[in-house]
């Protein structure tokens, strides 16, 4: 046997072990595998549990729905209504812990009502060394994460997906909207309806690696390095870019040189909480 089937292994029988759970699903990569495993393994006793919320981009819920319907998961959607704490809309370095706490509320809320059995959600091993304030917020809820358990790398979850079939064996890295804001400008839900259009007016012109970026009345454009090249190449794109986001509701457009780049908000934070330190395996096999 393989390290990766090892670690597969290790996976199914974790959640076989739980009997009943249910997952916090996005229809991200690492959520995505987890559900489909959890349905292997335990059929219907497996859920999922995606929460809508003005921060959810709605072309990854089409996303989420059409993988979930592939697998045959029942996946329950709940509002989330996280834009109505205060340290969520204040935006400062823990965001994400009161985004998480909101979802592990109501899921823990939904799972006691339907017997739905335990909770569980698709943190990797990675996720332990970068500033990910939601892991003490599913630490506090008792929230398992089977991913980190079993030792399942990015590299590792990939292959699995592939093996599986699953569309998102391949797909970049997704956040929520309410990444898309520096720390300590407020998030409301017309500021994020706002960059949801203009993501989605942009990805209409073929541009999919991209993250919009509020700054006020600017927005700055990271961009994939082929995409970038793009714009620069292609007068007529440029307009349209700047077209896009300006209907969008932004005076100002810039295109930041260092192109796209997956957690660009953390560079500079003073962090406020070790998030290596906030995820304890409840238990192993």
């Amino acid at each position: 046997m393989s390290d990766l089937d090892a670690r597969h292994e290790h996976l199914r029988a974790s959640l076989r072990a739980m009997e009943r759970v249910v997952i916090a699903y996005s229809g991200g990569v690492d959520s995505t595998l987890l559900l489909r495993v959890a349905v292997e393994v335990l059929g219907e006793r497996a859920v999922g549990l995606c929460a809508l919320s003005p921060s959810f981009a709605p072309w990854e819920l089409e996303d989420a729905r059409r993988e979930a319907a592939a697998m045959g998961a029942r996946v329950i959607e709940i509002e989330s209504r996280e834009y109505e704490r205060d340290g969520y809309r204040q935006n400062a370095g823990d965001r994400c812990y009161h985004c998480k706490s909101e979802l592990f509320d109501l899921a823990a809320l939904e799972a006691t009502a339907q017997d739905l059995g335990q909770l569980c959600y698709g943190a990797i091993p990675e996720d332990l060394g970068d500033h990910r304030p939601g892991m003490r917020a599913a630490a506090e809820h008792g929230v398992r994460a089977p991913l980190i358990e079993a030792g399942l790398s990015k590299v590792d979850i990939r292959a699995l997906s592939r093996r599986y079939g699953l569309g998102t064996a391949d797909k970049p890295a997704a956040a929520c909207l309410s990444s898309r804001f520096p720390y300590g400008t407020e998030v409301t839900p017309e500021r994020l309806s706002q960059v949801a259009r203009c993501e989605a007016a942009l990805r209409t012109l073929g541009l999919l690696e991209l993250r919009a970026r509020f700054h006020g009345d600017l927005v700055r454009l990271e961009l994939g390095s082929s995409e970038l090249s793009r714009v620069f190449a292609e007068a007529s794109l440029r307009d349209c870019v700047t077209e896009a986001c300006r209907a969008a509701g932004f005076k100002f457009v810039s295109v930041d040189l260092d192109g796209y780049r997956s957690g660009s908000a953390n560079a500079g934070l003073v962090q406020i909480h070790d998030a290596s330190r906030s995820y304890r395996p409840n238990s192993t096999i």
